[in-house]
């Protein structure tokens, strides 16, 4: 009985250890991530969204492209712009002719465009997740759990590309069976931007019949 009760001891440290290990190898990798993506004059990036509720077996995907230079920030996504110029956010709806100025979110769970390579930094716990080889690129997950237990997101699965050290894909699981993944196709750095890329014209909007709503 001892010697059995000294055995599960045994091995309850062991696995307690080895989390620890993989969590403290995941924060590891992820600050290399960080490290890397921060020491850029600006990213651009190409990507694939994809929606999925499996309860309501529905599913949906669409292209999309950000600019991101510190702050500041670009995203076109379905057929829509959202701008951030480094006060406001100006969100451009063609379809509506709109557009929304409204100041950035300040929640604690808000991950906005311009912290998307960088919101892991706090808020989750990290585990060592699988290792993927995709086309040739050795890609390794990190799990991600949110420490806020009043979060609607259930776990975020972080690829990595372990060459790169570049974030290739994120897939967000929710708790209402919501899954949302995005693979990054394309992502470049230090490019030479245009002065005016973060800049909101509001006369060109209004001339071209927009109608503008501030919040």
């Amino acid at each position: 009985m001892i010697k059995r009760t000294l055995t599960s001891f045994i091995l309850l440290f062991i696995s307690v250890a080895s989390v620890a290990q993989n969590s403290q190898k995941a924060k590891a990798l992820l600050d290399e991530v960080y490290a890397k993506v921060t020491s850029y004059d600006n990213i651009q990036i190409e990507f694939k969204y994809a929606l999925e509720n499996t309860e309501a077996n529905t599913k949906s995907e669409t292209q999309g492209k950000a600019s991101l230079d510190g702050d500041k920030y670009l995203v076109e996504l379905f057929g829509s712009k959202q701008l951030f110029d480094g006060k406001l956010v100006y969100t451009i709806v063609p379809d509506n002719e709109e557009v929304t100025i409204e100041s950035p979110s300040e929640g604690e769970n808000t991950v906005t465009p311009s912290k998307m390579l960088t919101f892991y930094r706090e808020g989750h716990t990290y585990t060592w997740d699988i290792l993927q080889n995709v086309q040739g690129r050795k890609i390794q997950f990190v799990k991600l759990t949110p420490i806020d237990t009043n979060t609607q997101i259930k776990s975020i699965l972080l690829g990595i590309d372990a060459e790169t050290k570049h974030i290739y894909k994120l897939i967000e699981t929710g708790e209402n069976s919501t899954k949302t993944t995005i693979t990054v196709n394309s992502f470049k750095t230090n490019q030479p931007l245009s002065k005016s890329l973060f800049t909101f014209d509001e006369a060109k909007y209004k001339n071209d019949g927009y109608y503008i709503i501030r919040n």
